[in-house]
């Protein structure tokens, strides 16, 4: 799956670096950096989902599951209610929803994942969260 993601980008590079050796060394240090965030990543979401507070543990999914839920209802149900309305002629019309909207959250959900994945592979990341962090805050 990697590899289809990184296609785009390894055909750049065959197009500027003429050495063969080169090409390979920068695709190898591309796929492995894609590893690291992955692996980060998937650290990332074990640490929230062990989370105690619901606010933390719960926050995500919960705005996933609206997303996919209305996702769900705007491409699949409401099509084959809309079908059934008109093959057995009722008078209804299903609600619709704001597909733009619940797009805009989801991609944004997903790109807000990517970015702090890419922030803690840099090592840039903040972490205001950590004991040591927050007992020194309180300090008088």
């Amino acid at each position: 799956m990697i590899d289809k993601f990184l296609q785009p980008i390894t055909g750049i590079i065959d197009k500027l670096v003429p050495d063969k050796t080169k090409k390979m060394e920068l695709e190898h240090a591309i796929k492995t950096q894609m590893f690291e965030l992955s692996k980060q990543q998937n650290e990332v979401n074990l640490a929230q989902a062990k989370h105690g507070s619901i606010f933390v543990a719960g926050a995500r999914p919960a705005i996933m599951w609206i997303c996919a839920l209305g996702l769900f209802w705007s491409f699949f149900l409401a099509p084959l209610l809309n079908w059934g309305v008109v093959v057995f002629g009722v008078d209804i019309q299903p609600p619709t929803i704001n597909t733009e909207g619940l797009m805009t959250l989801t991609l944004s959900l997903l790109g807000l994942g990517s970015m702090r994945s890419y922030e803690k592979a840099k090592g840039v990341a903040r972490n205001n969260m950590r004991e040591e962090n927050t007992k020194d805050a309180y300090k008088p």
